[in-house]
């Protein structure tokens, strides 16, 4: 039994011989630190009085919401035939007039779903948000104007027009 202690002791010592004290050596010189850096010149800089603020608030004014369709579109006509939608159904990617991509989620921003466009141009580019009104799809900007509205003619497809009459068709 004493044969073991004594193992163990002799172990344990071994392996402390081996170690060594890795803090910071407080008798080294002090000024053996690294060389400090070279200052670099600095332009000089301008002072003055800014401009006082222009318009008679400081908020931008609040987006217009319509829900009405695009000017041009023939309303009736369009939401006589158009199918019923679901803003789930509508979530997920499209391909806009063959040539860009047109992404809606269902995450918020503002009063409507986040979205976007890839590759596309015109006004297109510009958009940021969607939302169901009744049988019509909005798209909006990142503002949250109007930019289009889309009609649901078939099982994944979709047609209508932006504000400038420029046409638009999502399908899958």
């Amino acid at each position: 039994m004493q044969l073991r202690y004594a193992m163990t002791g002799l172990v344990v010592v071994l392996s402390l011989a081996g170690c060594q004290r890795t803090a910071y050596d407080y008798s080294s010189n002090a000024s053996a630190g690294p060389a400090p850096l070279t200052a670099q010149p600095v332009p000089s800089v301008q002072g003055g009085q800014l401009p006082p603020p222009t318009g008679s608030s400081q908020f931008p004014a609040a987006p217009t919401t319509t829900t009405t369709p695009m000017p041009g579109a023939q309303p009736g006509a369009m939401a006589a035939n158009a199918l019923d939608i679901t803003k789930e159904s509508m979530v997920g990617s499209w391909r806009v007039n063959g040539s860009c991509d047109m992404f809606l989620t269902l995450t918020n921003l503002g009063s409507g779903s986040r979205g976007g466009t890839r590759g596309c141009v015109g006004e297109l580019t510009a958009m940021g948000s969607w939302e169901v009104a009744g049988k019509q799809v909005l798209l909006k900007d990142r503002s949250g104007n109007q930019l289009g509205s889309v009609y649901k003619t078939a099982d994944n497809r979709f047609e209508g027009q932006t504000s400038t009459g420029q046409s638009i068709s999502l399908s899958r």
